[in-house]
């Protein structure tokens, strides 16, 4: 394959789920900059909306739909308004995700709070990837990228939910591949390390920081360009033969 041909996605139409801020932002725009249109998705329609106008002025194409991926109606929406104003789907980020981490004692978490995690950042996700798959396929190229986590393989107290959830993505991930290969469509996974979005910023001290690069090689935070470069990775030609696998970022 041609060196300029690796990273090039135009025309290709991707869907990026929590899109309006940090990892999801990144890779919208990370997509786009290698020639790709981007429906982004946000809870946050005027979040989604602010990206979208963003690629739009400096000559990238954009939509912001508003997207409550734990919802169905949402998501059907989110790939119907896709196809419509886009013209298909080629690749799917499914970054929308969440949970109570480190918040999640069972001794006072409930089961009902604990599904809501898993509809959050499992069921949406297996849901949005079937309503996506036969648009990939239709459209000769596919590839779905779920957002995952270092917590799907660390261990920490108050976060067996969210942990939990992560690690069924991973597995989830490496299972699709098998079922969605026959029609060429690959599914690989992303577990960022600790990355600098505004949700780490809330809750980040200086004791904090230093326990998180106490074990880290490169002694510095991830930005989120550092995960949405494995999104471009996973999305791009140059990763066509690479599938079922998660790549930890970190």
């Amino acid at each position: 394959m041609e060196f300029n041909k690796l990273f090039d996605l135009t025309g290709k139409i991707a869907i990026v789920t929590g899109g309006g801020n940090g990892i999801g932002k990144a890779s919208c725009l990370m997509l786009a900059n290698a020639g790709a249109a981007v429906a982004v998705s946000d809870l946050k329609i005027e979040d989604a909306k602010k990206v979208a106008d963003e690629i739009n002025k400096s000559g990238g194409k954009a939509i912001g739909v508003s997207c409550n991926v734990t919802k169905d109606e949402d998501l059907v929406n989110l790939v119907e308004t896709t196809v419509k104003e886009l013209g298909g789907i080629h690749i799917l980020v499914n970054n929308a995700g969440g949970g109570g981490g480190g918040r999640e004692n069972p001794r006072t978490f409930t089961v009902e709070g604990f599904a809501k995690v898993f509809q959050l950042n499992v069921f949406s996700a297996w849901r949005l990837s079937q309503l996506c798959a036969t648009h990939m396929k239709n459209g000769g190229y596919g590839s779905i990228i779920n957002i995952t986590s270092m917590a799907s393989i660390n261990t920490s107290p108050n976060m067996s939910a969210y942990a939990s959830s992560k690690a069924a993505m991973n597995h989830m991930s490496a299972n699709l591949a098998m079922d969605y290969g026959v029609d060429n469509i690959r599914v690989n996974a992303i577990g960022p390390g600790a990355t600098k979005t505004a949700a780490l910023a809330s809750v980040l001290t200086p004791e904090i920081e230093a326990k998180m690069l106490a074990h880290t090689p490169i002694k510095r935070l991830g930005e989120v360009d550092d995960i949405a470069g494995a999104v471009l990775y996973f999305a791009a030609p140059v990763s066509e033969w690479v599938s079922g696998q998660v790549l930890f970022v970190n």
